[in-house]
């Protein structure tokens, strides 16, 4: 017996009650899996099911992964996020979650290959035209993460309709989804936007540490921070390179689409990592890497399967198959250059110290940062 009131009773309501498969829409669901060669009740090749769910659950996460760039985008188009407060933990909260899907998208192709070659052939003739290179979705990711047409492996590739191209309308959605604001552009512009270079964070600093040969504090700083580099290179590295695409990179015309002063505020934040105020924004530069990563994967791990399962052959799309993809795991990274400025760090133990007043304005005790 219920130990509730009449009136406060859930199982009294009037309303009615949700259900499972209702709230779920699992009849329609399953009802969406139509294998080609499926002939009068009989599936004729027994493994397209299994291609079938495969692809369709990487729709349903590209969706869930769509929903959660939309909601960092919306965060990061902000004029001034609060980077230790809600706002960038819910960013950060949300990129590891994509990190983590990637992972079990990484981990399904393990599913896909129990699928051997003669069951794929089973199939295959069926699907002439039709390719994984068509998914809308994962062209929206792309273009929202910030991979721009001109940046890709064989751009030429995606710029048709004709047959293993797109339909004209999921053209057009690609075409519109790639004049968005980016989140690669919000994070650059989130970058530029950080205050810790700003001169009066820097009154007082031990000029000593510099070798005044520049005007600003600040740049004293990264004039001691480029000697310090310097130092840290061995004899197998090659200093001349690296020095200069230091001076390249933070200095002069930044890398791809970020600008030296994001990149130099990228690499303020890898090495002071350890101040509080830091932990998030770290955090943030680390999972888009992470993204990265786990894209790159999940591009290799599908190359790999078409080695296994067609060789050499031209993929059901009319791609080169193998050559496509091989190249589209080696060019198609869209925060290439925040993980180049890990190029560029030193031991914590050699770090400048910070001025007191910047060191106490990254510290939760000194209250609202000081501008």
């Amino acid at each position: 017996m219920h130990d509730c009131s009449v009136m406060d009773c859930p199982f009294n309501s009037s309303k009615t009650p949700a259900y499972y498969g209702s709230y779920l829409a699992v009849d329609k669901l399953l009802d969406l899996q139509t294998p080609l060669s499926l002939i009068e009740g009989k599936l004729h090749a027994h493994d397209e099911m299994l291609f079938i769910i495969v692809h369709q659950t990487y729709e349903l996460w590209f969706k869930q992964i769509l929903h959660e760039l939309h909601a960092c985008c919306e965060v990061l188009q902000q004029p001034a996020a609060d980077d230790n407060g809600p706002d960038m933990n819910v960013v950060v909260h949300r990129l590891k979650r994509i990190v983590e899907i990637w992972k079990l998208l990484n981990h399904q192709v393990d599913v896909l290959e129990t699928m051997t070659p003669l069951d794929f052939l089973d199939f295959r003739s069926s699907l002439e035209g039709a390719s994984g290179f068509q998914s809308t979705q994962f062209r929206k990711i792309e273009a929202t993460l910030g991979l721009r047409m001109e940046n890709r492996f064989r751009p030429d590739y995606y710029k048709h309709t004709e047959m293993g191209g797109f339909s004209p309308a999921d053209y057009s959605v690609i075409v519109e989804a790639e004049k968005t604001t980016t989140l690669l552009q919000l994070v650059e512009r989130w970058l530029t936007r950080m205050p810790f270079f700003e001169e009066s964070f820097w009154d007082g600093w031990d000029e000593r540490q510099a070798d005044g040969t520049t005007n600003t504090k600040v740049l004293k700083f990264w004039s001691q921070y480029g000697k310090l580099y310097e130092a840290s290179l061995s004899d197998r590295d090659e200093k001349g390179d690296l020095l200069g695409k230091f001076d390249e990179t933070f200095f002069k015309t930044g890398a791809g689409d970020f600008s030296p002063e994001s990149l130099r505020a990228a690499l303020f934040i890898m090495l002071y990592r350890d101040e509080p105020l830091f932990r998030l924004p770290f955090a943030l530069l680390n999972t888009l890497i992470e993204i990265d990563e786990q894209v790159a994967n999940f591009r290799y791990r599908h190359l790999q399967m078409v080695r296994r399962m067609i060789g050499i052959r031209v993929g059901t799309g009319g791609s080169s198959g193998e050559q496509y993809l091989q190249g589209a795991v080696n060019k198609n990274y869209i925060f290439k250059e925040l993980a180049g400025v890990i190029t560029f760090l030193i031991e914590r133990s050699n770090l400048p110290q910070l001025p007191r007043r910047l060191h106490e304005a990254l510290r939760f005790s000194s209250g609202k940062r000081q501008a």
